[in-house]
């Protein structure tokens, strides 16, 4: 008598791959609005627009990567990258708002890389 296994085939999440999106989205927009900031009057303000919805787009990465792991089954790893990429804007922020340009430059262009890594992972 010959058994069948089924097997289960994970869908994949599309909210995950749509957070990664507008995140490394977001986060090219203010490589180029950082170029406005001097040679624009509203450079600055729309510097600082751009770094609350690129704050925003790393929350919904996270609530992204949780609703794909815990409701959806998803692995877990995507948390830890989201989770990660959270902290990273965090600090961004603060060395945006503390004007520190040596760190925050070199930050912003490692946040993009790691963001169109991960897109490109998913």
């Amino acid at each position: 008598m010959a058994t069948t296994r089924t097997t289960t085939v994970r869908r994949p999440f599309p909210l995950l791959r749509i957070a990664i999106a507008l995140q490394t989205l977001t986060i090219f927009l203010q490589a180029a609005s950082a170029g406005l900031l001097l040679t624009a009057s509203y450079g600055e303000t729309l510097h600082s627009v751009g770094a609350r919805v690129m704050y925003a787009a790393s929350m919904l990465y996270v609530l992204a990567a949780v609703l794909a792991w815990k409701p959806g089954g998803g692995p877990l790893r995507p948390v830890w990258e989201a989770s990660g990429f959270l902290l990273l804007a965090s600090a961004q922020v603060v060395l945006g708002i503390a004007h520190v340009p040596s760190v925050h430059l070199p930050l912003g262009v490692a946040m993009f890389g790691l963001s169109v890594l991960a897109l490109a992972r998913r």
